[in-house]
């Protein structure tokens, strides 16, 4: 599929219209919106929040991309430096990675202990529960693409000047230990896919694809005045959007 340049695209142009119709319903009411965005390296998440703030009041949204823990971080509560980001009455707060480093990539590489692996399990679920019930929006965003396509974008991050600067210690190993990532990735879907926090898996093999109908999860779900005033269609595309639930297995490209 090929796409226009986003600012001639009429799809795009409308997605971001309903985006902003959304942002001043949210600010009207108070409402309060988190988006995680998760995935292997080079999956595509920084990307997707771009589009999805491109025209948005930087005013009511903030990107949140934490660095490794300080020192004095690593001796706190593991949730504690991101409560400190969660948003306020009529704002949006987007996690370019969030509390889920340790889900994953953390057992993975070896930045935690298995204790605090352990402990992690016990109390993520709790958490989240906790901000639904007292009125937040959650959304749990995983990118997901295939080995191959993978490789390719770790190949054009060494050789494009632009991208270098998005090459990590994890990117080193994001091939070698595939399986790893798949394994820990397999438990945290089963075991933190809730009813009230469920995740939502993205094919992010095409990423103008995998962008849009990430907005069109959040578009849809959300209830705001003008919405579909523009015409565009909302609805997910369920052959390259899906929900996690126990039971229902997963998509054959997760």
């Amino acid at each position: 599929m090929k796409f226009l340049n986003s600012e001639e695209d009429p799809e795009y142009i409308n997605l971001q219209t309903e985006m902003v119709w959304l942002q001043q319903h949210i600010k009207e009411t108070n409402q309060r919106v988190i988006v995680l965005f998760e995935g292997r390296d080079t999956a595509g998440k920084g990307g997707a929040i771009m589009r999805f703030i491109r025209f948005l009041n930087p005013r009511l949204f903030r990107v949140v991309a934490l660095s490794k823990p300080t020192e004095k971080e690593m001796g706190q509560w593991y949730f504690q430096r991101y409560i400190e980001h969660l948003p306020g009455p009529g704002e949006m707060v987007f996690f370019d990675r969030s509390w889920y480093n340790r889900a994953v990539v953390e057992p993975v590489m070896g930045f935690c202990t298995q204790e605090q692996y352990d402990r992690f399990k016990k109390q993520v679920v709790q958490l989240e529960q906790m901000l639904v019930e007292d009125g937040i929006h959650l959304f749990k965003f995983w990118f997901s693409i295939g080995p191959h396509e993978q490789k390719r974008r770790l190949e054009e991050r060494v050789s494009n000047p632009l991208k270098q600067w998005k090459l990590s210690r994890v990117d080193v190993h994001a091939q070698a230990k595939w399986q790893e990532f798949t394994t820990y990735k397999e438990w945290m879907f089963q075991n933190t896919s809730t009813p009230l926090s469920p995740w939502t898996v993205i094919n992010g093999n095409h990423r103008e694809t995998a962008r849009r109908e990430a907005m069109r999860c959040i578009l849809n779900k959300l209830e705001y005045p003008k919405k579909g005033s523009t015409g565009e269609r909302l609805e997910t595309d369920k052959n390259i959007i899906k929900t996690i639930k126990k039971t229902n297995g997963k998509p054959p490209w997760i």
